[in-house]
């Protein structure tokens, strides 16, 4: 402080800063010294948490790495955590287990067709050499011709079945949904094997209520039932009984064909389904193996699920289960 006196004398009053400098000093010093320390903790724990955080990257990017140099069954692991990455790894894992089995299928698929055509080729061939060979007439040749055409028709239908169950189970089959009445869809198709039933013997009956509606492929789901009562009057002896019945359950509609046939053990019923399988009591008679597998593909690209349940001697219930459609108005 400044203070003018007399005798033009000024008074001069102050206070030295050397405290305060020294306080200041240390402070700047412990400012420092924290800040340098925290900016090491900030790079080091930075680096850390970003080297923790992007390591399902780097187990993704090994585990497609793995799979290039041929290990496909190479997966991500996971922590069954709720974070993004995490979930990232198990949908990459749902993914490669996907096309895994789809590349299995597509491999048993072309086993299974190049074993399975060994035999109508082979006919084709023979025949073709006898008549190339014989002195017939014109009546013989025709035979053999027609013999010829059925065998690869017969290798047409397998072709265009193994075609379509592959897109339905690669989800890629066309589906042109409308609303269908349950009663139709059912009567329409035992009207078509009606007559099968009787020449064989076989009593054919039908319950399913028109009031029913499901959004679906008709044609397609027709195909899918036409299989299953085929099948049921292909496998009953004469005398026997089929029935086919459409239902609701709850917020679903059920297809069930039931028959009196042969039946299947227990062993053979998770194997029915495979592309091409046979059972040794259904090898007398005509037909390709894809049946079944094509039910399931159609089924099942409709959000459905097929079940059975079968015993020797005591015939076999296939039921189709499809989620209800719209309910179709008077107008």
């Amino acid at each position: 402080m400044t203070a003018p006196l007399s005798d033009d004398l000024v008074l001069h009053v102050g206070k030295t800063t050397r405290e305060r400098d020294e306080v200041l000093g240390r402070f700047r010093k412990s400012a420092a010294g924290i800040l340098a320390a925290a900016a090491v903790l900030g790079v080091g724990g930075g680096g850390l948490l970003a080297f923790w955080a992007l390591r399902p990257v780097r187990q993704i990017i090994a585990t497609v790495r793995a799979i290039q140099a041929g290990s496909l069954d190479a997966r991500v692991p996971t922590r069954n955590s709720a974070d993004e990455l995490d979930q990232l790894g198990r949908l990459f894992n749902e993914m490669l287990d996907r096309i895994s089995v789809l590349i299995d299928g597509m491999r048993g698929a072309l086993d299974n067709v190049a074993h399975d055509l060994r035999t109508p080729l082979t006919r084709i061939r023979g025949a073709a050499e006898i008549a190339l060979r014989s002195d017939g007439g014109s009546q013989a040749h025709r035979e053999t011709l027609a013999d010829c055409v059925e065998e690869a028709d017969q290798l047409l239908a397998m072709l265009n079945t193994l075609m379509d169950i592959s897109e339905a189970e690669a989800g890629a089959l066309q589906l042109t949904r409308k609303p269908v009445s349950l009663g139709d869809l059912v009567e329409s198709v035992a009207d078509v094997y009606r007559h099968v039933a009787e020449d064989k013997g076989v009593a054919l009956h039908l319950e399913a209520p028109t009031e029913v509606w499901l959004l679906t492929d008709r044609s397609r789901m027709r195909q899918a039932v036409a299989n299953l009562l085929d099948n049921a009057i292909k496998y009953t002896p004469a005398g026997g009984r089929v029935e086919i019945t459409g239902l609701r359950e709850g917020d679903t509609a059920v297809i069930a064909v039931q028959d009196t046939g042969i039946g299947m053990t227990a062993a053979e019923l998770p194997k029915i389904w495979d592309r091409l399988y046979r059972g040794d009591q259904s090898r007398s008679e005509r037909g390709l193996g894809l049946g079944l597998s094509l039910v399931r593909a159609v089924v099942q690209s409709h959000g459905g699920r097929v079940e059975v349940s079968s015993g020797v001697g005591s015939g076999s219930t296939f039921r189709i289960v499809l989620p209800l459609g719209p309910v179709k108005s008077d107008g």
